[in-house]
């Protein structure tokens, strides 16, 4: 009789550096259409940033004074990168924080979380200071708070079909054109929206 061999444990499949996109069907209203850029995702539970919903009423200059990153006046001129800068909403946790998703070529020792090859996650008020200053990284976007799941949350939502999930791009998470970034992201996976089933699996 041949023993059998003793199976390798299973690796568990995390998420980090991959977008998170809402069913047509999902539920909650506050991720409705909604494309997640998942920052850290572990057994304890995952952290991610909504990267196509702006914040109302809320715009970038107001926010740098609010800040102290800039004086309050008319007198005050920004960098073209930093005049394009827009207020997103990020999530429903801690949405009085700021957290900046980034391309790696701006690096704060300790303060900076290296994601993926090109994507870090800075949320000081060191890399305002730097991209009101022209010194800031090459891309950026500004989130107010995040989205957060407790430990087996995130694994329950997909397995239900909440959730779909595909490597992330770069330039979509970048991508000012908030509008588009939903049908975009499905399309990463080859799926138009309008034609797809709330019974769908996930990728």
């Amino acid at each position: 009789m041949i023993a059998k061999q003793p199976r390798a444990p299973v690796e568990p499949s995390y998420l980090d550096g991959q977008f998170l996109i809402a069913m047509p069907s999902m539920e909650d209203g506050r991720f409705a259409r909604s494309v997640v850029y998942i920052c850290a995702h572990s057994v304890d539970g995952a952290m991610g940033i909504v990267i196509n919903q702006i914040a109302p009423q809320i715009d970038f200059v107001d926010l740098l004074v609010q800040l102290d990153v800039i004086p309050d006046g008319p007198e005050i001129r920004l960098p073209p990168k930093a005049n394009r800068m827009i207020v997103q909403r990020g999530g429903p946790v801690e949405t009085g924080r700021g957290f900046v998703l980034h391309s790696a070529d701006y690096f704060i020792e300790n303060s900076t979380l290296s994601i993926a090859d090109n994507v870090c996650l800075t949320a000081t008020l060191d890399i305002l200071k730097a991209i009101v200053a022209g010194s800031g990284p090459r891309s950026a976007m500004l989130a107010l708070g995040y989205a957060g799941w407790a430990r087996g949350q995130l694994e329950a939502e997909i397995q239900s079909n909440g959730w779909l999930h595909c490597p992330a791009e770069d330039k979509l998470i970048f991508d000012a054109d908030l509008a588009t970034k939903y049908e975009r992201a499905m399309a990463l996976l080859g799926i138009d929206p309008a034609m797809l089933s709330d019974e769908a699996g996930h990728a």
